[in-house]
């Protein structure tokens, strides 16, 4: 089982990945934005961070790059609906981190993830 920090904007989507990673055997803490996201790292050692990429406020490629740096053993997935969005080499996000272009499917995702938290 692996703590996961989840920060997705879409509703239906959040609750469905919490749901179902849950119910594989994952504790999910999800939140609507990237500043929840944040402020549940105080404190809370995670294993994975699992994070649009796009979200209003602070997006996902920032709290990823701040979260490596207060938790530097930290997993990160980035879910994005721009199947376009590249991780440039200048980017600020973690290098180490993968990304899932939405839609995925939700046995590829959790195979992913197991995949990762193993390594």
């Amino acid at each position: 089982m692996a703590r996961i920090l989840l920060a997705e904007d879409d509703d239906s989507l959040r609750r469905f990945l919490a749901l179902n990673l849950n119910r594989a055997g994952h504790q999910v803490d999800a939140f609507e934005d990237g500043e929840g996201a944040w402020e549940a790292l105080d404190g809370v050692i995670y294993d994975l961070l699992l994070t649009d990429i796009v979200m209003p406020g602070l997006d996902g490629i920032e709290l990823a790059r701040r979260a490596a740096e207060v938790q530097p053993s930290l997993k990160i997935v980035f879910i994005t609906g721009f199947a376009a969005v590249a991780l440039a080499q200048s980017s600020a996000a973690p290098k180490s981190a993968k990304v899932l272009s939405k839609p995925f499917h939700l046995r590829d995702l959790v195979s992913e993830l197991e995949r990762m938290i193993a390594a």
